[in-house]
């Protein structure tokens, strides 16, 4: 069965996905006769013209994303024979629990939110939770309706704080565009002899390491963490780590990287000490075949302070 590619457009009601899918679908470099499959999760008040696409094979369903199901979306796919997927999410539901219900064979191939400055961070101070689980995992962030003149820097701080690899995008009321060029400079020095990483640091040292391990590979760390023991790993390895919470109470996990120590097995679980490490980048159980940052501990110091918060945040 081949993989059919899901070009995915996300954002609250009203922020602007309908006109750009309109303008994308018009548009014969992208609609030159393909068989689109349009699902449309949520509806406002921009409406589709499908008597201007220059490609007349695009199939529009609107649909429930609350209760759609995996045989729904197949059975449409089937019908349709297509051979791609756009679809315009429902910004007050969950991405990641419509895409656990996708075929075996859909693939996103691209995810863009699209966001109204003049709302968003009332979204954000309101359901973070929402607003996060769209630009985690969104290739590019849109913040259209900007002002000419107006301060991107909040905005950048938003999108970056969920997403360091987030493309950013303004999109002025004077018809103009521009792409965020802010340079966001660690807060630890990575080419340091030793790379100290501060307890409020922590989240955006374990995220760094964890997307870009080979940039780590072969310097040494040093940070306060809490012990936890591994299952499979009990002899000579323990993953010293952080409870992290990325928006909401109810997303706090524990984010730990396996360690090498020969004396692991005299730590105690939850107890906080001091590792300092040296980074390989290299396969592991825990990175289910792929290659991510494994320690090697040179020295583990037991009785640290714990960390205030002891909940890091990004």
């Amino acid at each position: 069965m081949s993989e059919i590619p899901v070009y995915a457009f996300t954002g609250f009601l009203d922020a602007g996905k309908t006109k750009f899918i309109q303008e994308t679908l018009e548009d014969p470099r992208f609609n030159s006769g393909e068989k689109t499959l349009l699902l449309i999760f949520e509806e406002g008040e921009e409406e589709y013209d499908p008597s201007v696409y220059p490609g007349k094979n695009v199939y529009m369903e609107v649909l429930d994303q609350q209760t759609v199901t995996t045989k729904d979306l197949a059975a449409l796919a089937k019908k349709y024979r297509a051979e791609r997927v756009v679809a315009e999410l429902n910004g007050m539901q969950q991405v990641g629990d419509l895409y656990m219900r996708f075929p075996e064979n859909w693939v996103v191939a691209q995810e863009i939110l699209f966001a109204d400055s003049t709302t968003i961070m009332a979204y954000n101070a309101n359901m973070r939770n929402l607003v996060m689980d769209k630009l985690v995992g969104a290739q590019m962030v849109v913040f259209n309706r900007m002002k000419p003149g107006q301060d991107v820097m909040p905005f950048h701080k938003l999108a970056r704080a969920a997403n360091r690899r987030i493309d950013i995008l303004y999109d002025y009321t004077d018809g103009t565009t521009s792409p965020d060029t802010i340079e966001d400079p660690l807060p630890f020095d990575i080419n340091a002899p030793v790379i100290t990483v501060k307890d409020e640091d922590y989240a955006l040292w374990y995220r760094d390491v964890s997307e870009e391990p080979q940039k780590y590979d072969g310097k040494t760390v040093c940070f306060k963490a809490q012990v936890a023991m591994l299952r499979r790993d009990r002899n000579g390895m323990f993953a010293p780590g952080r409870f992290v919470m990325t928006c909401c109470v109810e997303d706090i996990q524990f984010c730990g990287i396996p360690c090498r120590y020969e004396k692991a097995s005299e730590l105690e679980s939850r107890s906080w000490v001091m590792v300092t490490a040296k980074i390989s980048c290299e396969k592991h159980k825990l990175y289910k075949g792929d290659e991510g940052p494994v320690l090697t501990a040179i020295e583990v110091t037991k009785g640290a302070v714990p960390a205030d918060p002891d909940v890091a945040t990004f």
